[in-house]
């Protein structure tokens, strides 16, 4: 408990939370189906709070922060705004084990795509759009492709790919939508995706530079926030 809860630590889960709260009022794309569901600019840098506060703290942090920001902005409590607060853990997840993951972490970074895949093709309609799910094939491959150049990126997508599938299967339990309109939506996530990942790979290259020099500068461990050296722009191991 003393390890996990360091002043270092508190100090820059405050500073994300305060991050997270301002990136999303920042709306990205409203979700196909609602008029008052969005995705914002948080998901292109909330999945990296557990590389640096550990898996854990890192999911913990994410969820404070997303209740925070519902109350702060009113939000209705219904079952979907509940449900919505569940695809961003699971990319936290995905994105701080995996480089760190036992057996069992491997295995369900593998089983929850799998499982939305799964639930994807059971409902009638949604099934009737089946390549739409293969989208979750994204961070199955990104764990077996691991060891290949362009791990950050395997990890990053594998990440929002993670989110995209919880969000999605709650999307096609709780709002009606047509095949039509899942076909609709192939070339919407793949650009939206594409985006996020993208953005969650740059800003945990930038995260880590700057907390590297932090560190530098205060005399601090950079082990304090898990600093992953490889990441850090002035050094010259540097690698995607």
């Amino acid at each position: 408990m003393k390890e996990m809860f360091t002043t270092k630590k508190m100090i820059f889960l405050l500073v994300f939370i305060a991050a997270a709260l301002i990136a999303a009022r920042i709306n990205f794309s409203t979700l196909v189906g609602s008029t008052n569901q969005t995705l914002t600019m948080f998901q292109f840098f909330g999945p990296i709070a557990g590389a640096f506060l550990g898996g854990v703290f890192g999911i913990v942090t994410v969820l404070c922060s997303q209740i925070i920001n519902n109350l702060l902005l009113h939000k209705e409590w219904t079952l979907v705004t509940a449900l919505r607060l569940l695809p961003m853990l699971f990319a936290v997840f995905y994105f701080a084990y995996f480089h760190n993951k036992s057996k069992y972490k491997t295995a369900g970074m593998v089983i929850i795509p799998v499982l939305a895949i799964i639930l994807f093709n059971l409902n009638a309609e949604a099934r009737q759009a089946w390549y739409y799910s293969l989208f979750w094939l994204i961070p199955i491959l990104a764990v077996v492709g691991e060891k290949l150049p362009g791990k950050l990126f395997f990890r990053s997508f594998g990440a929002t790919f993670t989110a995209h599938a919880i969000g999605t299967v709650i999307w096609v339990y709780t709002v009606p939508m047509t095949a039509a309109q899942w076909t609709a939506l192939v070339p919407v996530t793949a650009y939206e995706r594409f985006a996020f990942g993208l953005g969650i790979a740059v800003s945990f290259v930038a995260v880590n530079t700057v907390l590297d020099v932090v560190c530098d500068k205060l005399e601090i461990s950079a082990e304090t926030v898990a600093v992953e050296p490889a990441y850090v722009l002035s050094r010259r191991m540097f690698s995607f």
